[in-house]
């Protein structure tokens, strides 16, 4: 029997890898190497279960972001949010799919993510933010622009089979991944603080 880390990492690349509805409870049951009864005599449900696998992914996730320096500049902080935010997806990479698979669907699952895990990833760094462009240092931008901005290039971390046909060697080092999460924090961030602060008329949505 495998112990709660492992069924609940399982879980997480198995509904990451299928999706939710393809993920059957008897193929769960398969690659944990468990009956198919166990998940609903041990979480109660599949619904359950998911929830499970992405409670335990949030808490690897965002515990392995660092304390934001309360003395470091904006700048400095939310280079530090999302640079830490891109190395910590390296651990755990399914999360990312998950949400990326999620997100196509309007269902309580994304309600879900969106609750527990995207929206307070967000708010580690809205005040450095609303500072940021009250001061001009940053251009306002509607907050799904921002958010898009920020999320969009972790699909260059995750979605390795592609990295690979574009030329990222195989398999990547530790080193390696690192370098890249770094380079596409920098792209981000730089490109953040280099927009005016101009306004194409829709504002801040």
């Amino acid at each position: 029997m495998p112990n709660e880390h492992d069924i609940l990492l399982r879980g997480l690349e198995t509904f990451a890898e299928l999706g939710y509805d393809r993920a059957s409870v008897r193929e769960i049951g398969r690659r944990l190497h468990v009956s198919h009864n166990f998940m609903n005599d041990r979480y109660g449900s599949k619904s359950a279960f998911w929830r499970a696998t992405v409670d335990f992914a949030i808490r690897s996730q965002l515990g392995r972001l660092q304390p934001v320096d309360p003395t470091a500049s904006d700048e400095d902080a939310l280079r530090q949010v999302v640079t830490d935010f891109y190395r910590a997806t390296l651990y755990l990479p399914h999360l990312a799919r998950l949400c990326v698979d999620e997100s196509s669907r309007d269902t309580d699952r994304l309600d879900y993510l969106y609750d527990h895990y995207m929206a307070p990833t967000l708010a580690t760094i809205k005040p450095n933010i609303e500072r940021l462009t009250a001061t001009g240092r940053m251009a306002l931008m509607p907050v799904d622009v921002l958010f898009f901005a920020v999320i969009g290039p972790l699909l260059g971390l995750v979605q390795v089979p592609l990295a690979r046909r574009l030329g990222r060697p195989d398999p990547a080092s530790r080193q390696q991944q690192k370098a890249t999460a770094d380079r596409l924090a920098a792209l981000v961030v730089d490109g953040l603080l280099a927009t005016s602060a101009t306004d194409d008329g829709e504002g801040a949505r």
